[in-house]
Order: structure tokens, then C-alpha cells, then sequence
């Protein structure tokens, strides 16, 4: 995949995106220590005529933490859209990146042709009552992050079999057997390149407070027609949050895919995500505006 990375500045502030393939326009909002350089669920949509857009979300890559909240983030994602002097874009928000695509397809609905969830953040995530919280506060600071990240990405090209097994539990909720029966041959060597291309940055500890700015309203304002796709193995954002999505958005369809967990673009089962992702953009295409 030839991917050209660019930055332009907002408010005397960076912002970093790239550009892949040619076709309709995506803008893809990536989940939790990713940035522009993602690359889950791109080649489907690349051989499939799609441009993907992809901006470091706030906090990531090159991208500012100035824009720490979803008010400010959305006019991050306008100004790209408005630089690139496109009309409308489709919308995929992917995990953490939920509630910026929920807050952009509300708030700028003029700009969205369709919005996807996958497996998205839709309401309160994170909270001081839950472990976790604390746990990514301390490990995923900007102080922590990058020692975090170096000692994962060492054990990771060292020992990458005995790494998937240590980190598929946060995603999952199978085990044993019935996990084993949905991995692919080719999946513990895409859990080894995510791994070599994150990294938290600021931007996960402004995930962490995002999820709380959302409002029902948020969902119920949304005009465009939405795809809420989510696993039913996921562990790391539990089917309360695509049922919340489907009960308040008004024109939306949920799919619960059966593959292993929060990844759901790898694994036996990802081929059907794929499939129902390009149905759905064929279905609502800028050609039929």
C-alpha cells in the first residue's frame, strides 16, 4: 500500500493525515495508540476503489494535544475535509475513535455521507470506578508510553507466539479451545505489526475523558445512514456500546460478527466485516447522490 503522509497546520497548531488509494473518500478515525499509519481493514477497502484519509487523532503522531476535547477534534477533522476540498466523505470510527465519528457525523452532518462503528467506544468507557482506568493512566502516560511500547515491541519480534497468547486475552472474551478455532494463521503476525506502529503519545489518556463529553444527543442528531459492526467475543468494548449506538441512532443497522474479539478485521469470521463494510458504502455511494 502506497500511503503519502502529510501536515498541515490549524490554529498555529500540526495536524498530521495520509492519504491511501484512489476512489470515494474514507476519513478512517483510529482507535486507542494508533495514528496515521493504520492499517486495519485498509486493503479491502483500497482494492475496492476507496481513498482512505486517515489523521492522527489528537495526541497522536504529529498531531497537537491542543484539540483535547470532541468540540475542537471535529474542527480538526472539518479542516482536513475543507483542505482536501472535499464535499463529503464517508466516516469509519474505529474503537476509541467512536466518539469522535459520533461527535462529527452530529455536529457537521453536512460533511458525512455515511458513518461506520467498528467496534466503537459509544458512551462512558473508562471510568475511576474501573481498574483499567488506572491502569492505562499509569502505563500509557506520555512519561510511561514509550517505555511501555519499547518493551512490548522487543518481546514482540522476540517472542511473538507467547505474546499473542499474553495479550488476545484483553481483547477476547473466549478462551482455550473456542478462541483457538477463530484465530488465523496469519493473525499473530498482524498483532506483531500493530504493535510495531503504536504508540500513545498524549492521545489515550484524551481518549480516556472523550467518551464522557458524548450525550444521547449526539447519537439521536445524526442524519446519515450508519453501520454499527462489532464482535460478540469483544472484551476490550462490551456490546453494551454498538447496542447503545443502534437504540439511539436513528437510521442505523447493527451487525454482530462472530469473530474472536475487538480486532475484528483478522480471524476466521473478519471476511464477512469486510464484506458488509463495502455493501454498505456500495449502498450509500456519493455516485447516488
Amino acid at each position: 500500500m502506497k500511503r503519502n503522509t502529510y501536515t498541515i497546520t490549524y490554529e498555529n497548531q500540526p495536524i498530521e493525515y495520509s492519504v491511501i488509494g484512489e476512489g470515494e473518500p474514507i476519513m478512517i478515525l483510529h482507535g486507542g495508540h494508533s495514528n496515521s499509519t493504520e492499517e486495519f481493514g485498509y486493503q479491502p477497502l483500497i482494492q475496492n476503489g476507496y481513498q482512505i484519509i486517515t489523521p492522527s487523532r489528537p495526541g497522536y503522531g504529529q498531531t497537537s494535544k491542543h484539540w483535547d476535547n470532541l468540540d475542537k477534534a471535529s474542527d480538526v477533522y472539518r479542516a482536513i475535509v475543507n483542505h482536501l476540498a472535499l464535499e463529503k466523505i464517508h466516516i469509519i470510527a474505529v474503537s476509541a475513535g467512536g466518539p469522535s465519528g459520533i461527535h462529527i457525523a452530529s455536529t457537521y452532518p453536512e460533511y458525512v455521507q455515511s458513518l461506520t462503528l467498528q467496534s466503537a467506544v459509544t458512551k462512558e468507557w473508562l471510568t475511576p470506578k474501573n481498574l483499567l482506568f488506572y491502569m492505562a493512566k499509569i502505563m500509557f502516560n506520555p512519561m510511561m508510553e514509550k517505555f511501555t511500547w519499547a518493551m512490548t515491541r522487543t518481546m514482540n519480534n522476540r517472542f511473538p507466539n507467547f505474546m499473542f497468547k499474553q495479550m488476545a486475552p484483553s481483547f477476547t472474551t473466549l478462551k482455550g479451545k473456542d478462541l483457538q478455532e477463530r484465530i488465523s494463521t496469519t493473525d499473530i503476525d498482524e498483532m506483531k505489526k500493530m504493535n510495531s506502529r503504536y504508540n500513545s503519545g498524549h492521545g489515550f489518556l484524551i481518549d480516556i475523558q472523550l467518551p464522557n463529553q458524548l450525550k444521547k444527543e449526539h447519537l439521536q442528531n445524526i442524519k446519515a445512514p450508519t453501520l454499527i459492526v462489532h464482535s460478540i467475543n469483544d472484551d476490550s468494548v462490551s456490546l453494551d456500546h454498538p447496542k447503545h449506538a443502534s437504540e439511539h441512532i436513528p437510521n442505523s443497522e447493527l451487525i454482530e460478527v462472530d469473530t474472536w474479539g475487538h480486532l475484528i478485521w483478522i480471524g476466521k469470521g473478519s471476511e464477512e466485516v469486510h464484506e458488509r463494510q463495502i455493501d454498505f458504502l456500495r449502498k450509500y455511494s456519493l455516485a447516488k447522490v
